[in-house]
Formats: structure tokens, sequence, C-alpha cells
């Protein structure tokens, strides 16, 4: 093992740690509180962290397995259950992060309206989508055995050993990669670029609203006036640098891979088996941003882990306080 792959194999190390942790404390989270259970959000977000789960238990141990072993883990019948669960998982992860995207755009869009055009059925069928798509693509791909060990990712994905079926092969990745990838990338851009668009509007309202206010108050002190336009232009980055957090993380950990999957198509462009590893490892880093990028970071999620750990806390304290006090009842002399 080189250099590189040896960073590599710790890279991998540091998303399966993060990945894990991260998405069970969002689970932990979601059973916990119940108001995150009745939001419609928290469907989409219990898919997405279910899949995140399923992914780095499943599929990122072995590819760290393939990275240090320079082999196959395990039979092609293994491998061939493995690769089934990497495309099922992946293309649900995606369209769960393009539902998301329409929960919010239909909440920012159209408030009035919004618990009567998205209810839980309404969340449970499009996640009844999400999966009969994903299901479709990864039965395909296992019924004419297009799933195995791929050495370029060192993981058991979609894999053609045979040169006969080169062609369709070909035309399944790019219509899959259609399909799903650059589907759920059309509809991140629209919906949030319209929720970016409701969301300026406002921002604009409420800056006129407190201009004006500003000029009716002349005696107002300069540092007031000087804090409420800063007021002003955090409000305005504030909805832009979130747009910018979902769109972009989903680009930079998933074009990567997509981009090489797709050269990978044309035999007379090599590819640098290190670039491989690395653009496996972005797409896995996927399930590691998503916990922070969808739950973790909003202040419902962190108000719940506040409390989870303060309960641990308290009991931990009573706990110690009880034994305190029993080991003094048991040190007190009895006089006999």
């Amino acid at each position: 093992m080189d250099t590189v792959e040896a960073i590599l194999s710790v890279l991998v190390v540091v998303i399966i740690i993060v990945s894990l942790l991260s998405n069970v404390l969002v689970l932990i989270c979601f059973l916990y509180n119940p108001e995150i259970r009745k939001q419609v959000p928290g469907l989409f977000n219990l898919n997405l962290t279910f899949c995140n789960l399923l992914l780095t238990v499943s599929n990122m141990p072995l590819t760290l397995v393939g990275l240090v072993s320079k082999a196959q883990p395990g039979g092609d019948a293994f491998c061939q259950i493995v690769g089934f669960l990497e495309t099922f998982l992946s293309t649900n992860s995606m369209l769960s992060m393009a539902a998301l995207s329409i929960d919010r755009w239909i909440a920012v869009v159209f408030p009035l309206r919004y618990h009567s055009k998205m209810r839980h059925k309404d969340a449970a069928f499009v996640l009844g989508y999400t999966w009969a798509h994903s299901m479709s693509f990864s039965t395909v791909a296992a019924c004419l055995s297009w799933v195995g060990y791929h050495r370029l990712y060192a993981s058991c994905t979609l894999s053609n050993p045979r040169p006969s079926s080169r062609t369709p092969f070909v035309v399944f990745t790019v219509f899959f990669h259609s399909f799903t990838f650059l589907l759920s990338f059309i509809v991140l851009c629209v919906t949030y670029l319209k929720v970016l668009k409701v969301a300026r509007f406002h921002c604009k309202r409420i800056d006129v609203i407190t201009m004006q206010t500003l000029v009716l108050l002349v005696d107002i002190h300069p540092s007031v006036r000087e804090r409420c336009l800063e007021e002003q232009k955090r409000r305005r980055q504030r909805a832009t640098r979130k747009i910018s957090t979902f769109i972009g993380t989903f680009m930079l950990c998933f074009a990567p891979y997509v981009i090489t999957r797709i050269v990978e198509l044309f035999p007379a462009v090599p590819i640098n088996p290190h670039w491989g590893i690395v653009s496996k490892c972005l797409a896995y880093s996927k399930a590691a941003c998503d916990p922070f990028v969808y739950s973790l970071l909003r202040h419902q999620y962190r108000k719940t882990c506040t409390d989870i750990i303060n309960k641990l806390l308290k009991r931990s304290s009573l706990n110690a306080s009880g034994r305190t006090h029993e080991n003094q009842g048991n040190s007190i002399p009895t006089g006999e």
C-alpha cells in the first residue's frame, strides 16, 4: 500500500465514524422529539438517515477492505448483494434530497396551503416513488449481472465484466445517472432557486420597512442604526448561504463520481486508479454531510440534542448524589 492509498484508507475510516455517529444522532432526535415526528419533512429526513446508515454499515467497510487488501471482499454472490444495496441506497438518498427540496419549495412559495398540499399521506406517496424508482434500477442491474466488484473504486457497485453486453450497459448507465443524479440536481436547482427568490423578496420588503422606520426615528443612536443595517445584510446572506450549501454539497460530493462513471464508458480515456477511490470517497462523504446540512444545524434538532444531553447529565448527577448519600449512610457509626 502506497502513501496515497494509506491516506485514502484513513479518509474512509473518518467518513465511516462521522457518518455513523451523526446519522445515529439524527435518528435519536427523531425518536426523542414528538414534534419532529409530526412534521412532514421529518419523514424525508428519516428516509435519508436510514439510507445513509445502511450505506455506512454495509458498503463503506467493504470498500475499506477492498482498498486495503486490493481484492474483492467475499464471494461473487455476496458482492452482488452489496452492489445491489449500493445502487438502491445511493439512488434513494439522491431522490430523498430532491423530495426535501420540493417540501421546502411548497412551504415557502405556498405557505398558506402547505398543510393541504404536503400531508403525511402525500409524503408517503413521494417516498413510495423514491423506493420504487430505486428498486427498479437496482433490480434491473442485478438481474442483468451488472453489479459486482469494480477495481477502480475498490467496491461492489455497477460493473460490466462481459464485453458482449457493453452497449446495453452503456445505455443503462447513462439512463440511470440521468434519472437519478441529473433529475435530482435539476429539482434541487429549480426548487431552491425559487425559494431563494421568494426569500430575497421578503427580505427586500423587510428592508424597506426598516429603512422607513430608521428615517422616521431621527433621534436614533448611530450604533442602533448600524446594527439594523448589519442585520439586513446578514438576513440576505443567510438565505443565499443555505441554498448554496444544499446545492453545493450535492454537486461537490456526487458530481465527480458520476462524471467518472460516464467517462469510464469510453475506454480510450484513461482514469487514474487513485482518482476512482477519491471520487468514491466524495460520494460516501455525502452520508456524513447530510445530518448536518438537513438536520443537526437546525434549531429544533440542536435544542433536542441539548435536552437529551441535559437529561443524561441530570440523571448521572442524581445517581452520583444518591451513591454519595448511600455511602455516607453506611459510614455512620451504629454505637454498638
